[in-house]
């Protein structure tokens, strides 16, 4: 973390087993995530605190984006998305992309990603040359995407029991 006003840095963040590639800040509060191939981190944005990691994602993180509604979302260098709430760190949908006709199967990373200004459309930057905007399936509900919560509990107790 660097303070501007005095030109020097304040603290180093030293978490990260791999190389960072991403960085995202919310709107609504003074954190950020960093992601690299280990994991994702949150940080208190204030004093660079460690709060919590998001752990599953199974490539190298390029791009993280956060809507206004708690979304994170991390795109790798394989394609695939992972969405996250961002207050529990809880996965609670993963996809992949699909490489372009005429592209290689290997050209499906995602190399940049950003919520628009509605926070319901994700627009993404790919290997295979090409920018994609996804939105929401509007006839999602709880009964077609259920949320395993009693495998998501054992999960966060877990990581918790790890933090101390």
């Amino acid at each position: 973390l660097w303070d501007l006003v005095a030109g020097k840095v304040m603290t180093t963040l030293t978490h990260h087993k791999k190389s960072v590639r991403a960085l995202a800040q919310p709107t609504f509060e003074n954190t950020f995530v960093s992601g690299a191939a280990d994991n994702i981190k949150k940080w208190q944005g204030k004093d660079g605190r460690f709060i919590q990691n998001c752990t599953g994602h199974k490539a190298v993180i390029n791009a993280l984006a956060i809507n206004d509604d708690g979304v994170l979302m991390s795109g790798a260098d394989n394609g695939t998305m992972n969405f996250w709430d961002y207050g529990t760190g809880h996965c609670f949908q993963q996809t992949e992309t699909i490489a372009q006709p005429g592209s290689l199967d290997a050209e499906n990373g995602i190399y940049a990603a950003e919520f628009d200004l509605t926070g319901t459309r994700l627009i993404t930057c790919e290997a295979d040359k090409s920018v994609k905007i996804w939105k929401q399936d509007e006839n999602a509900s709880e009964l077609t995407h259920p949320i395993d919560m009693p495998a998501w509990r054992k999960k966060c107790i877990a990581e918790s029991k790890q933090r101390y």
